[in-house]
């Protein structure tokens, strides 16, 4: 039934990007594969209409154990940019894959940076200790995420008030930043934001959405990251992974990681 409903939705939206109503042009509506960016599969694709991930210039990936082995030279070849890779959870879980992928995406010369989902059943200073112990601090990596989401975790279902969040997401930021000399990028989802009034701090923000443009769903609120899509297909990895874009030019990108790098 969601399938239906989601081609139904594909259908509905194209044909109203088709037909103009009231003598007023609609919106086009665009697809993957569609844009003058670097081409990428999706295996549950979508119309956007009012502004799309394919006209960027500079993709990448956000990865976890569940990818598996990765060809990271074909990877690369694809003309992904970038890949962030979880390393830690809460404060006693690690990826697995994590030490793997760190070592073969440098080897593969794809900037990278590690991300860890925050849980709140742990001080933000235990994660940020956790943090530590599981990702090197290296020269050319990018800076660290704290992934802030509303957790669907059986063993920490917790979800506390807005101030109780950003005072221990501060915390863990903060020795973050003092540890890998780095401000970390903060990722997180619309409800998240919109329940922790998170527009309020002056952080680098990598958002998802992948329903409609960040513009619209986060209106006002920079970003330098956006997530697009959880059913994204690249040569080198098996299955569906996770697809982002940099908010800004080729040219940008290289300024931003002369700024942003460790």
């Amino acid at each position: 039934m969601k399938l239906l409903g989601r081609i139904l939705g594909i259908l509905l939206v194209v044909s109203l990007a088709a037909c103009g109503g009231g003598g007023r042009r609609a919106p086009h509506a665009v697809v993957s594969g569609a844009g003058a960016g670097p081409q990428f599969g999706d295996s549950a694709p979508h119309a956007w209409v009012g502004g799309h991930p394919y006209d960027h210039m500079v993709h990448g990936i956000d990865i976890s154990r569940y990818q598996g082995d990765i060809n990271w030279a074909a990877v690369r070849g694809s003309g992904i940019s970038f890949a962030f890779i979880k390393a830690t959870e809460g404060g006693d879980h690690a990826d697995p894959n994590f030490r793997r992928y760190w070592y073969e995406a440098g080897q593969a010369r794809i900037p990278r940076g590690a991300y860890h989902y925050f849980y709140f059943c742990r001080s933000g200073a235990q994660q940020a200790a956790w943090f530590i112990a599981n990702v090197p601090r290296e020269r050319g990596a990018m800076p660290p995420v704290i992934d802030l989401e509303w957790t669907a975790s059986k063993t920490c279902p917790r979800r506390p008030p807005s101030g109780e969040v950003l005072r221990e997401a501060k915390i863990f930021k903060d020795i973050l930043h003092r540890h890998y000399g780095q401000r970390p990028i903060i990722y997180t989802t619309v409800d998240f934001y919109r329940d922790n009034n998170l527009g309020s701090w002056p952080e680098e923000f990598w958002l998802r959405s992948v329903a409609g443009h960040p513009r619209i769903v986060y209106p006002g609120q920079r970003y330098s990251f956006w997530q697009y899509t959880g059913t994204g297909r690249v040569p080198g990895i098996g299955g569906n992974v996770d697809l982002n874009v940099f908010d800004g030019s080729p040219a940008q990108w290289r300024v931003w990681l002369g700024r942003r790098l460790q």
